[in-house]
């Protein structure tokens, strides 16, 4: 799903002197520039308490040429106390090089910069040509479901410390068991898998649209009968033949990220926009939505299955072209904020509710990802 520069739009040459600029400001730091200034910095990025300050205003961020997806995206990953925790305390880069170079240093000093600093809003620059050096395109239009896990990657690949990387896989990770049946022989495999995001369908085998969040999940965990072409090679029988593949849930993370699949395939093989109204709620019981074969846990792990929003990905346009915002509820406050580049106010859940769909506005704003945090966590 395309982002578009929208009200952000500008010319070529404005920016071409942006990424220049920003290339430059990048390179003024010399090897030799180890000043007093940049020592006091890193002493202060040890106090960071964890999350852009809320108490006085909320901060947003600079769209510098089509990363209104990546400034929705920061808010999401800043907000989060969890993620912020593990982000404090990552080992400062020895060098100004290795600095510019690192992600989740790149991060911390942004936060940085959005709680110490009195303005209403901060440039992401020093961050973004960070990822511009890791071969991520800038002033280009981007899925949030496909950056949320380039970032992800870049801040895990990252981290020097083992024990943070683990942290930081588990605040994330999602884990699966994966089930083959033989139709012919009963012959079965299974086998462990991972994954950042729950990657939800909005339409079932038959193309019909799913009507509610609980039943995206469920049918996300419903078994699914290999067939024709799609059936799968068994060693027992020594040919192909159909099989029954399902999955069951074994373990769900403190944060929890829902990609709604807001897209289909037209029979031209374009891509297009599912708009229609899809309701998400505030609280979401894991135990109430999934059956007991679904499910791969003991009590324990179910216990903890019970989850609150915490934030929506919106996006409003076409798969072609269109703007990203964020609703954030504030894990000190309660309150849910709207982060739209620069412009931050608070806002109602009815606002957020907003973000549902309907079918006739296929410009208007629907959720594309849900953030759920764990409640025993909070």
């Amino acid at each position: 799903m395309g982002q578009g520069s929208g009200r952000q739009e500008r010319s070529k040459k404005l920016e071409l002197a942006t990424s220049e600029t920003m290339k430059a400001e990048a390179h003024v730091q010399s090897d030799k520039e180890e000043t007093e200034e940049t020592k006091t910095r890193d002493q202060r990025l040890r106090l960071v308490v964890g999350m852009a300050d809320l108490k006085n205003k909320a901060i947003g961020l600079y769209n510098i040429g089509q990363t209104c997806c990546l400034n929705s995206l920061l808010q999401v990953f800043l907000m989060n106390t969890h993620f912020t925790g593990i982000l404090r305390r990552i080992t400062v880069p020895p060098s100004d090089s290795q600095k510019r170079r690192s992600v989740p240093y790149q991060m911390l000093l942004l936060l940085e910069q959005m709680q110490h600093g009195k303005q209403k809003a901060v440039y992401p620059r020093a961050l973004a040509y960070c990822l511009l050096e890791h071969r991520m395109k800038l002033f280009v239009q981007y899925d949030a479901a496909q950056l949320f896990l380039t970032l992800w990657n870049l801040v895990k690949k990252q981290m020097r410390n083992p024990e943070l990387t683990e942290k930081l896989s588990d605040l994330y990770t999602i884990w699966v068991q994966e089930y083959m049946v033989c139709q012919e022989c009963s012959f079965e495999t299974k086998r462990n898998s991972n994954m950042i995001t729950l990657p939800l369908s909005m339409l079932d085998s038959s193309s019909h649209l799913l009507k509610t969040l609980e039943d995206c999940l469920q049918y996300f965990f419903y078994p699914e009968e290999l067939t024709g072409h799609n059936m799968c090679f068994c060693e027992h029988c020594g040919k192909k033949t159909p099989f029954l593949q399902s999955m069951k849930l074994a373990h769900l993370p403190q944060t929890l990220i829902l990609h709604l699949k807001r897209f289909c395939f037209r029979k031209s093989a374009s891509i297009h926009k599912l708009c229609h109204y899809l309701p998400f709620p505030q609280d979401l019981d894991f135990n109430a939505v999934l059956t007991t074969e679904q499910c791969q846990a003991d009590a324990s792990e179910k216990a903890a299955w019970q989850y609150e929003l915490f934030a929506v990905v919106a996006h409003s346009g076409s798969t072609d072209c269109g703007h990203y915002c964020a609703y954030i509820r504030s894990l000190t406050e309660h309150k849910w904020y709207c982060f739209d580049d620069s412009e931050v106010c608070q806002v109602l859940w009815d606002d957020v509710r907003c973000t549902y769909g309907h079918s006739d506005l296929h410009w208007g704003q629907t959720a594309y990802l849900l953030v759920y945090m764990r409640k025993n966590h909070q």
